[in-house]
């Protein structure tokens, strides 16, 4: 059996970064690691070919090729993913999907064309795929029975050999599935459960070895949606990957996201670091507890926000951090608000997103029940570009201005360089003293282009400079790192007119359709 995996275009989006990594010549921040794990999973005497679009074409070749096709994707992927199972079927080429958007929207797959739709997790329901395969069924629907839910540390290391490395600016690796809590909005929760389950440490060492005896030596991102929800097996974990960084002489950077309590745990923290992680992604949401409170979110309401993050950037782990306009009963002045806090605890990088009900969460239910919810074929293209896909309880276009002009603030050049210069100098250094990287040609170029760009060209000069002298000065072991969250900059140069551009167009077209507001001007004519 010939399988071809495909993966679809991601759209421009917050974490696209297209103008960052042209400076590398890179095409994508992260590869398929789900289509290279369902390569793992299934038949290891099939053969494999991956195209993932993002970075490479698909060709006639390749369709030729084929004997089957799988597909997988996230929602904000839908586009392209549609697009190429209806191109599969004109080939006359049997095709198989499943990921996130799949089993949170089976009829849009389905409605499609597929001929097969392979739901929930990959571990318990490849295997009945495959049983199908061989009982000669040409089509069918594909749920892990009674909603359960697979024991990870049966999950084989991906099929890692399969990616073009060069293509990528991270590696992925996961260990961990499903998160504690219950935000209304979440749909982690909804896809893989509210009992975080974990691989077992020598599984996550032994994927690590494999990428580091392909040569691989730059940054991992754990994709965990909540990294820290099971405390216990990532201390264990964290233990063991310490002395095996150690061993390789820390041969990657370490990234991943994690829910705001992370601050509260000062050996887990500790432990991180040792191991090279440099940055962590927290789900802040917004600075209003009220909004915390209705939205579920409550972990985010038991310490100050601001102290959590001081202490984890002290600790020596750069922030990234989400936040989220929209709330229900949310008081005017929250775009606002977002920045301030943003700009207080010096975030460099902040996804900001007016807040969207994901297919069969809490908020999603809720919305529905209460009539609010806008069901058509625009809800499910998720991203910064995207107006509310439901009816708010303030006014839309007030709504709206606060986030246009929230995310217009927050990625002002000369804004974005000071916040990340204030965030790094207070940022605790790391713990090891790794080897000096190679330098290569391109590494180079890219320094010079951004310091031509933000450093000459842009009114960015003289903060450019001043800032990285000072960072040279005062914290020199993040050097580095600083200057890669600087090339960031050319991103969002570009990104917030998109925004803008997108989001005014699109509430011009909704105030278009709204009735015209009688006057008492009106209304005196009429009468009269």
């Amino acid at each position: 059996m010939r399988v071809l995996l495909i993966y679809p275009i991601f759209p421009q989006s917050f974490w696209s970064f297209e103008k960052a990594l042209q400076l590398l010549d890179r095409k994508a921040m992260l590869p398929p690691l789900g289509l290279i794990t369902v390569a793992a999973i299934l038949p290891q005497d099939w053969e494999f070919r991956l195209v993932d679009r993002n970075v490479s074409t698909l060709t006639d070749a390749d369709w030729d090729w084929a004997d089957l096709v799988i597909m997988s994707a996230m929602i904000v992927q839908k586009e392209d993913f549609l697009a190429q199972i209806r191109e599969a079927k004109r080939r006359g080429k049997p095709i198989a999907v499943g990921g996130p958007y799949a089993t949170a929207l089976p009829h849009e797959a389905q409605s499609a064309g597929v001929d097969f739709l392979i739901l929930d997790e990959g571990e318990i329901t490849l295997p009945l795929f495959v049983e199908a395969i061989e009982r000669g069924e040409k089509q069918g629907v594909i749920r892990a029975p009674n909603g359960d839910r697979p024991d990870i540390t049966i999950t084989p290391i991906p099929r890692f050999e399969l990616l073009d490395m060069e293509a990528y600016d991270n590696m992925s690796v996961q260990f961990s599935r499903g998160c504690p809590f219950q935000c209304e909005f979440c749909d982690i929760i909804v896809l893989y459960g509210r009992k975080p389950r974990t691989k077992a440490p020598e599984q996550l060492l032994a994927e690590l070895e494999y990428l580091y005896n392909l040569g691989w030596r730059r940054s991992i991102f754990m994709v965990d949606d909540n990294f820290i929800g099971n405390k216990r097996n990532v201390k264990l974990l964290l233990k063991d990957l310490k002395i095996w960084m150690a061993d390789h002489k820390f041969p990657f950077h370490l990234s991943t996201e994690a829910s705001v309590d992370l601050a509260k745990d000062q050996e887990l923290m500790d432990l991180m670091v040792e191991c090279n992680f440099n940055a962590v992604f927290l789900g802040i949401e917004t600075p209003d507890e009220a909004s915390l409170t209705l939205t579920n979110k409550h972990q985010n309401t038991r310490d100050s926000l601001s102290d959590a993050v001081d202490a984890i950037a002290t600790t020596g782990l750069r922030v990234m951090a989400g936040f989220i306009i929209g709330f229900d009963g949310e008081k005017s002045g929250a775009g606002d608000r977002i920045v301030r806090f943003v700009e207080q605890t010096t975030i460099p990088i902040a996804i900001f997103s007016m807040l969207q009900a994901l297919p069969d969460t809490a908020l999603w239910h809720r919305l529905k029940r209460e009539g609010r919810l806008i069901e058509n074929d625009d809800a499910a293209n998720i991203n910064q570009t995207t107006l509310l896909n439901f009816v708010p309880t303030r006014p839309l276009e007030e709504v709206t201005r606060e986030y246009i002009q929230g995310f217009w603030a927050l990625y002002d050049p000369i804004n974005y360089l000071d916040r990340t210069y204030r965030h790094f100098l207070k940022l605790g250094a790391p713990r090891h003293k790794g080897k000096l990287r190679k330098v290569t040609w391109k590494v180079v170029r890219a320094f010079l282009t951004i310091a031509w760009r933000q450093g000459v060209v842009r009114e960015t000069r003289w903060k450019f400079w001043h800032h990285l002298v000072s960072i040279l000065k005062h914290n020199p072991s993040v050097a580095e790192h600083y200057v890669s969250v600087c090339a960031l900059n050319e991103h969002f140069l570009e990104y917030r007119q998109e925004v803008r551009t997108q989001i005014e167009a699109q509430l011009a077209e909704y105030l278009a359709q709204q009735p015209v507001p009688v006057t008492s001007e009106v209304r005196d004519s009429i009468a009269a």
